[in-house]
C-alpha cells in the first residue's frame, strides 16, 4: 500500500492508474477503523480495479463544542488494517494540506440537510459535502462507497452528486453491527459497558418496529410513538430524534402504504457518546 499525503502526488499517481484504464474506488474515513469500514473496502475491491482510501479527520464537519479534539486518532493502527485488507493507496493529508491559509469556499445544499441530523448538527453536512466534493476531485474516483449506518450523508451526498452531474458512482453499503446488534462506529470505545449493553436497544426498537410495520401499523406518528416507547426501556437513553420516512425522499407521510419504501432513522445519546442507526423497509 503506498501512503500519500499531498494532493499533487495524489493527482500524479490517479493519472498513472486512469491512463492504464483501470477503475477506482474510494472509501472515505476518519480513521479508527474498525470492521464496517474494512467490509466497506472489500466490497470496493469487487467495484473496481484499485482501492483507494482516504483517512482525514474533517474539522469543516465538526460544529462547535462537538467531539473533533476528542475523535479517535490511531494512524498506525489504521495503516496495519488498511494493508491487511489489501488496499492500493491512503491518502493521508494534513488539515492545511486540504483547507489552506486563505481557503474560503463554502458547500450548501438545503433541503435534507436541515432536518434531522441538520437539526442537531446544522453546519454538519455542508462540511461533508465539502469534503467530500475535494476527495472526489483529489482522488479522481469512479466510485465511492459508503455505510447504511450515515444514511442521511448517503442522501446527502448522493444529491451533490446529481446536482452538480458528477460522473462517480455512489455504492450504499449494508451496516455492520456488534454482535448484540449495536452499528459499528468509532464512537463505540467512548462506552462504558453498561452503556454498551444498553444500546442494544436502538436495533432492537427498528426490528420491533419492522415487524409491526409489516403486519399493518402504518400511520407515520403511531410507528413513531412504538419506537420512542420501545427506547425508553433503557434506562441510560436520552433521545434525539426518532423519524420514518420515504426513502431516497425524505418525505414525511402521516400514513405509508403498499409499495413504498421507507426508513426508520434515530439518533440516542448514551452519557456522552451520541449514536444514530436506522433500517429500510420495504411495503
Amino acid at each position: 500500500m503506498k501512503i500519500i499525503t499531498t494532493v499533487s502526488e495524489t493527482h500524479s499517481e490517479m493519472n498513472k492508474v486512469k491512463e492504464l484504464g483501470k477503475k477506482i474506488v474510494i472509501v472515505p474515513t476518519m480513521g479508527y477503523l474498525h470492521d464496517g469500514h474494512l467490509s466497506l473496502l472489500n466490497h470496493a475491491k469487487e467495484l473496481g480495479d484499485v482501492v483507494i482510501s482516504t483517512l482525514f479527520v474533517n474539522p469543516k464537519q465538526f460544529g462547535p463544542n462537538e467531539d473533533y479534539d476528542k475523535y479517535p486518532r490511531d494512524f498506525e493502527r489504521d495503516r496495519n488494517l488498511l494493508e491487511k485488507t489489501g488496499c492500493d493507496y491512503l491518502f493521508y493529508p494534513e488539515v492545511s494540506e486540504m483547507y489552506g491559509e486563505h481557503f474560503s469556499t463554502q458547500i450548501s445544499l438545503g433541503g435534507i440537510t436541515k432536518i434531522l441530523e441538520g437539526v442537531t448538527r446544522p453546519t454538519h453536512y455542508d462540511g461533508v459535502a465539502l469534503i467530500v466534493l475535494k476527495l472526489f476531485n483529489i482522488t479522481k474516483c469512479d466510485v465511492g462507497i459508503f455505510g447504511q449506518k450515515d444514511y442521511q450523508q448517503f442522501m446527502v451526498i448522493q444529491k451533490m452528486v446529481n446536482d452538480l452531474n458528477l460522473d462517480i458512482q455512489l455504492v450504499m453499503a449494508p451496516i455492520i453491527r456488534e454482535n448484540n446488534g449495536l452499528a459499528m462506529s468509532s464512537r463505540n470505545r467512548f462506552l462504558s459497558q453498561e452503556e454498551f449493553t444498553q444500546a442494544a436497544i436502538l436495533n432492537k426498537s427498528l426490528i420491533a418496529a419492522k415487524e409491526k410495520i409489516l403486519g399493518g401499523m402504518r400511520k407515520r406518528n403511531e410507528i413513531n410513538k412504538f419506537i420512542t416507547k420501545s427506547l425508553l426501556t433503557s434506562s441510560l437513553i436520552k433521545i434525539d430524534y426518532v423519524e420514518t420516512v420515504i426513502d431516497f425522499t425524505f418525505v414525511l407521510m402521516d400514513e405509508f402504504h403498499s409499495g413504498d419504501r421507507i426508513v426508520i432513522l434515530l439518533a440516542c445519546w448514551f452519557g456522552t457518546t451520541r449514536l444514530i442507526d436506522n433500517i429500510i423497509i420495504q411495503l
